[in-house]
């Protein structure tokens, strides 16, 4: 029996030098998406929008590893969490998961409506219907992966925690680049410098470094790597967090073409 000769490996950012690929594939970023928009998703975009979930999730659990690391443990508890978040704002993303974890129960704060009456919290639906909650599984796999690259381990309540995260913020992400497909730019942006009391201030960032253009190029029926961009300078605060996921969802679609 011959042997068959070995495929050649695709271009792309899976197979770029010095580039991981992303622990949530771009199947599943494209089936959030197919969740939210009609429009297609192009390759490009599909990878910038796992990598910048990749990079805000992997800043998420490097805090709450510093927080574990400080009682000498290394596996991860919801306490951990709500401390790296405490300890850094711009860790504060997915907020519609709060209302549904009992992690961030009683920590959100009492909400009211314009009468000042108490806006009980929400119930879990039983709706048959696909969203962020209800989808938050399809993420433990890159969850995990997330985990085990940083040396630690989680207690499943965390798992859920991180996984409802993700899902939140790239259902938020999702719904953003497509408003930015409809608008044809962005209409909303702006830049928050956050800094610790004990941190010594950032060097200033050019005027523009964040601002998206205000027209966008491309038709109105596919989401491109740039409009997925966009969406994430609006979801992330203007500080090292948004930086970084720039920078890295650009270099993880440098070998593809930006739809």
């Amino acid at each position: 029996m011959t042997a068959q000769p070995a495929r050649p490996e695709r271009s792309g950012p899976e197979t770029a030098s010095g580039v991981d690929v992303p622990p949530f594939k771009p199947s599943l970023v494209k089936a959030v998406f197919r969740d939210v928009t009609p429009m297609h998703v192009s390759r490009a975009a599909a990878w910038a929008a796992a990598s910048v979930t990749r990079t805000v999730l992997t800043e998420i659990i490097d805090g709450a590893r510093r927080a574990a690391a400080e009682e000498a443990r290394k596996k991860l508890t919801p306490g951990d969490l709500v401390s790296a978040i405490d300890r850094n704002v711009e860790l504060e993303v997915g907020h519609k998961w709060y209302d549904h974890s009992p992690t961030f129960r009683g920590l959100t704060g009492v909400l009211y409506d314009a009468d000042g009456v108490i806006v009980p919290s929400r119930k879990r639906s039983r709706s048959r219907q696909p969203s962020a909650l209800a989808g938050a599984h399809r993420f433990e796999a890159g969850v995990k992966k997330l985990l085990w690259g940083q040396g630690v381990t989680a207690v499943p309540a965390m798992v859920r925690d991180l996984d409802g995260i993700a899902s939140v913020f790239l259902t938020d992400l999702a719904r953003d680049a497509a408003m930015v497909v409809r608008e044809g730019g962005v209409r909303r942006f702006g830049t928050v410098t956050v800094v610790l009391s004990d941190e010594p201030a950032p060097t200033p960032l050019p005027k523009d470094a964040f601002r998206a253009p205000a027209a966008r190029r491309g038709d109105g029926r596919t989401i491109g790597r740039d409009d997925v961009l966009a969406a994430t300078t609006m979801q992330l605060f203007g500080g090292r967090l948004r930086q970084r996921a720039l920078a890295e969802a650009r270099e993880a679609t440098q070998n593809t073409l930006a739809g």
